[in-house]
């Protein structure tokens, strides 16, 4: 099955529009910034007015705020937020529990954003990661298919019913794993080696045109049973095209380097009912 892009940095960066707007908002000691509106004695100010721009430039498809409009909004934002403390609603356990999280996720955002900013990937370690990416790739692409089951023995089974004349595909809409195949039969499309776990692109790779799998292939998601339908040659993809990829999956390792020493230094303890 082909391999997930790590996802880490993404969800911590990526916790909310808020975390990214506040992210950018002027650090503390700047100049205060005017007022542009009063509510029941509560300030509205230039800079809340821009946060709050900023967050909505980020929702998709929304239009983009006037100042006249984003300062109405926020009028209205604060009257909702006036009366619902005047009923305590910001008081309720559960409401206190989401503040706390939306307050960590704040924290945990920006600290992010920071690390990576103070320690920056370089142009020179992405051109090292993809030198040794194009080491690995064998200068082809495999179009195949596959089904995915939860033990060895009905791998086995589906291997032997294959060979006896059984539809492969109609069997991976039966009997496969993977939510996909079962709408496709099996079909994974074209991939590269390194898009796919280790085991399956090693087996894939010594199998010839039309061959189903005379063993089953084990990862981490299960039992397959491949089919190769296909190979042609490929070039390499350049450094340019794949520099942005690359460079997420640099800081995603930043990240799991930074985690890992602060768990070093850490007393946790897993507590299991």
């Amino acid at each position: 099955m082909k391999k997930t892009m790590a996802t880490r940095l993404l969800t911590i960066l990526l916790m909310g529009l808020a975390t990214q707007a506040m992210a950018e908002a002027p650090a503390e000691g700047a100049t205060e910034s005017a007022t542009v509106a009063i509510v029941n004695g509560k300030p509205i100010t230039e800079e809340m007015v821009q946060v709050y721009g900023a967050q909505r430039s980020r929702t998709p498809g929304a239009q983009q705020l006037s100042p006249e409009a984003a300062i109405d909004e926020l009028v209205n934002i604060e009257l909702v937020t006036q009366d619902a403390e005047k009923h305590g609603i910001d008081k309720r356990p559960n409401v206190v529990k989401q503040l706390d999280w939306q307050r960590r996720s704040l924290i945990v955002g920006v600290s992010m954003r920071e690390y990576i900013t103070t320690h920056p990937v370089t142009d020179e370690e992405m051109k090292k990661a993809y030198d040794e990416q194009v080491k690995k790739h064998d200068g082809h692409e495999y179009h195949a298919r596959h089904i995915l089951v939860a033990t060895e023995e009905e791998a086995k089974d589906l291997i032997d019913q294959i060979s006896k004349g059984g539809d492969f595909a109609k069997l991976a809409m039966e009997k496969t794993t993977d939510p996909s195949g079962k709408q496709n039969g099996g079909d994974l499309g074209w991939f590269s080696p390194d898009q796919m776990v280790k085991p399956f692109s090693e087996a894939a790779s010594k199998m010839k045109k039309g061959q189903v799998s005379k063993k089953p292939v084990e990862t981490q998601f299960g039992w397959h049973v491949i089919k190769l339908e296909d190979t042609r040659e490929v070039e390499p993809p350049t450094f340019e095209s794949v520099k942005e990829q690359i460079q997420m999956q640099l800081q995603n390792q930043r990240i799991e380097n930074y985690l890992a020493e602060l768990r070093k230094d850490a007393k946790i303890e897993v507590v299991k009912k």
